[in-house]
């Protein structure tokens, strides 16, 4: 990553109708962009008239653009009466959460509001978001639109409207606990504490950075206040087929966080595996294969399909730790090894403990399950032992 900075002169003094905002509560406004020239002069403008100078203001910009984005806020900066700085990415790595990620950072101020660069997040609401945590005692200011006073009237057409409200039903059926008191957990636009950011937890993926915050480090006290998403000033929407993709990989993560969550997941995973199982040991027997092999041959595509969807959707973050060739293999072991190990433990159940075969076959598979679990993770997905002992020993040395 570069880092390249302007710090213009003293505070200036807009004259402005602003909350009243108790002291401490300096600020820093981080804005992660993409592309959004033709909205930076204005969006520095916007939060030029709307600040106080009573506030003390910085912004941080962290640009993943491929335009020249960067070079119009360093040309704007000067314009400005606080800090500005930008932070430009060369790998936008966790897309626009990420980019908000290292805003926070960076963030030398007791206040940080996340916005958008695209200027339909109203700068004229930043004193009252810090105002309102400062009065409350929130660690957890959300701007929302769907609260009495709030509106999403700057959205862009119903099928972006209905997009947005399944979405936030989505979020708030999986984390009902986690979101409590969050009207509007997409939102974009919020104010938290720099004591209450915990970025060594946080792993985003995609631009609900708000999300990230509630589920995995969120403060005791949130508060809320209403605002109007306003239409976009230039450029074009972000929010494309890939983000809604990524959104749904994020939630995946989310939500399968805890070990008992990912062993539910694995479970479900490995159910849906018996479709193409099934319907490869109908197509070796149909062709007069012998069940026997017909079934060990079949069970390799249920095995092919749970290898996949794990791949894809539980374990996606853990792929690093080992090689494709040396994961499959493992895994395709593991698998495997459960038919090994079902029969001998079932006679074992059935002949020393005097089971009968039902609850037999019914514990074999359960125990099995969770040896399955655990194995995968351990010796599939965790990283090497030795790698890790490695780098430790280096950063000691």
């Amino acid at each position: 990553m570069s880092h390249e900075s302007t710090v213009p002169g003293e505070l200036g003094n807009p004259a402005v109708d602003a909350a009243e905002v108790p002291e401490p509560g300096a600020v820093t406004i981080v804005v992660p962009t993409f592309n959004e020239s033709g909205n930076v002069r204005r969006l520095l403008r916007l939060i030029t008239d709307a600040v106080p100078a009573r506030l003390p203001c910085e912004v941080v910009f962290v640009d993943d653009s491929t335009d020249d984005t960067p070079d119009v806020i360093r040309a704007a900066a000067p314009d400005c009466p606080f800090p500005v700085t930008v932070l430009h990415r060369d790998e936008p790595v966790g897309g626009l959460g990420g980019a908000v990620v290292e805003g926070m950072k960076a963030a030398g101020s007791d206040w940080i509001v996340v916005m958008d660069g695209d200027c339909q997040h109203p700068p004229s609401l930043v004193p009252e978001l810090v105002a309102t945590g400062e009065r409350t005692g929130a660690g957890l200011v959300v701007a929302s639109r769907y609260v009495k006073g709030g509106s999403r009237a700057g959205l862009a057409g119903s099928y972006r409207i209905a997009v947005s409200r399944a979405a936030t039903w989505l979020t708030k059926a999986l984390f009902p606990r986690r979101l409590h008191g969050i009207s509007d957990p997409m939102s974009g636009f919020f104010a938290i504490r720099r004591s209450e950011v915990t970025a060594e937890v946080l792993a985003p993926l995609g631009y609900k950075i708000l999300l990230e915050l509630a589920v995995r480090s969120r403060p005791q006290t949130v508060t809320e206040v209403p605002f109007v998403f306003e239409e976009r000033f230039a450029g074009e929407s972000k929010s494309t087929a890939q983000e809604g993709m990524r959104f749904l990989r994020h939630l995946a993560g989310l939500r399968t966080a805890s070990p008992l969550a990912r062993m539910v997941a694995f479970g479900l995973i490995g159910l849906s595996g018996f479709l193409p199982n099934l319907a490869a040991l109908w197509a070796f027997t149909e062709a007069g294969l012998h069940y026997l092999p017909a079934e060990i041959a079949a069970n390799q595509f249920g095995v092919a399909w749970n290898f996949l969807l794990l791949e894809r959707l539980l374990f996606r973050d853990r792929r690093r730790h080992r090689h494709w060739a040396d994961r499959t293999v493992r895994f395709a072991l593991i698998a495997n090894a459960d038919l090994v190990l079902r029969i001998p433990l079932i006679a074992l159940l059935v002949g020393q403990f005097g089971l009968a075969v039902l609850p037999a076959t019914a514990l074999a598979l359960v125990i099995t399950f969770v040896l399955r679990f655990a194995g995968t993770e351990a010796l599939v997905y965790l990283p090497r032992r030795r790698r890790t002992a490695a780098r430790t020993a280096r950063s000691d040395a």
